[in-house]
């Protein structure tokens, strides 16, 4: 089905690094500026993944490197039940790799595109899953900065996971974000102040915001502020503190209320953090372990029949891609061959950022520290038993020699 390679199993050991070539490239699945998507499997496992690849010379040309660079340092240090985890990452002359978990129920700007209608019980889940992943990143310090629905993608039971950590912020303790970042119709108010001169900076609450905004458009088909990407900042202030958002009366009371608090322009007054939520009336009949260990089932599931995601990503790669993935290892095979014989075409500069690229990038492997993890444990308990076993001993011959001589 689409993007062929061979499946035969590389020979490895648990020394090797995992590479392009231990997973068989199945079908292209997603698109960025700068990096795409498509469905992996890793041949010694069998299991599925979804690998995100990134050109490098396109990066370095964007001056996107620093970000996805930071993204990687990131996401190695977080695994939540509400995140889309990563699991590998390399590298090649040509791309960088970042491999993550595989959820077949496309994102929810896609559905949004598919008219499917979200009942308030499902935004209410919604809303819950999200804040849990809110809590973690909060106690990890990391404000993500671009909650929207095309960052939210649905597993095949339809529970949310929060994905790319791509422009995400590290604040320090008592420490305040000042670099402006983010999708302009999500981004909160008070992180366009800096455009009009000197700004306060902002903190977790942003993410809160976006959360109410994607909310209101799960439930309504729209937003509730009407603006663009293009739209100047002095005019999204404007809009603020001049549209006050319609909540449609079929709505309950209590998911007004909801949006209502997550979508307040003072940041004193809004919901901004997992314990304002779960002291909310609303959210009282919530039993959130269930919530954590996916035990509510929610309203939507997605079509388990079809891919869930634009087949157009397929033919792009496949006829229109000028370096499609499937014939990386010809193309790299012929690029070394025509290297040797003639110097290569890039110009100093730039090859020397591209060096750059090549030694900062971050190589990682989860299954590997889940195993050296296990390890560890297994050791320490063989190790605390020999303890106990020796305690024991020394204990039974103390007895017995106080017995002795008695």
């Amino acid at each position: 089905m689409g993007l062929g390679q061979s499946s035969k199993a590389p020979v490895t050991d648990d020394t090797d690094e995992v590479n392009f070539d231990h997973f068989q490239i199945l079908r292209a699945i997603g698109k960025g500026s700068f990096g795409k998507v498509c469905i992996v499997q890793k041949k010694d496992t069998k299991k599925m993944y979804a690998m995100k690849y990134m050109n490098k010379l396109k990066c370095v040309e964007r001056n996107e490197v620093r970000n996805v660079l930071k993204e990687l340092q990131i996401m190695q240090n977080l695994e939540h039940p509400f995140l889309v985890n990563f699991w590998y990452s390399f590298q090649d002359e040509e791309d960088m790799f970042m491999v993550v978990d595989l959820l077949l129920g496309g994102d929810l700007r896609y559905h949004l595109q598919q008219n499917v209608h979200y009942s308030e019980s499902t935004v209410k889940l919604y809303v819950c899953e999200l804040a849990l992943a809110l809590g973690y990143l909060r106690s990890k310090r990391i404000i993500h900065r671009d909650i929207k629905p095309d960052n939210i993608l649905l597993d095949e039971h339809g529970h949310v996971h929060l994905t790319d950590f791509n422009i995400a912020a590290i604040v320090k303790e008592d420490l305040k974000a000042t670099s402006i970042a983010g999708t302009k119709p999500y981004m909160a108010p008070e992180l366009f102040q800096s455009f009009e001169g000197s700004h306060p900076g902002y903190s977790f609450s942003v993410d809160w915001w976006s959360l109410g905004i994607t909310a209101y458009e799960l439930l309504r088909g729209q937003r509730p502020y009407v603006m663009r990407s293009s739209t100047a900042a002095n005019e999204i202030l404007q809009i603020f503190h001049k549209v006050h958002p319609s909540y449609p009366a079929a709505w309950s009371l209590e998911m007004k209320s909801l949006l209502r608090k997550l979508l307040c322009i003072d940041v004193q007054k809004r919901v901004s953090c997992l314990a304002d939520l779960q002291d909310l009336s609303y959210m009282s009949d919530v039993n959130w372990d269930a919530v954590l260990s996916k035990q509510l089932p929610p309203g939507f599931i997605p079509n388990k029949r079809r891919l869930n995601c634009d087949p157009t990503f397929e033919l792009e790669e496949m006829i229109l891609e000028s370096k499609p993935l499937h014939k990386k290892k010809k193309r790299l095979a012929r690029k070394t061959k025509d290297q040797a014989s003639e110097e290569s075409p890039q110009n100093g500069q730039l090859q020397q950022r591209l060096d750059n690229v090549q030694r900062d990038f971050i190589v990682f492997n989860r299954e590997k520290s889940k195993k050296a993890v296990t390890d560890s444990e297994a050791s320490e308990l063989s190790a605390s038993e020999k303890n106990k076993a020796i305690e024991d001993g020394q204990n039974n011959n103390v007895e017995h020699a106080a017995y002795l001589s008695g």
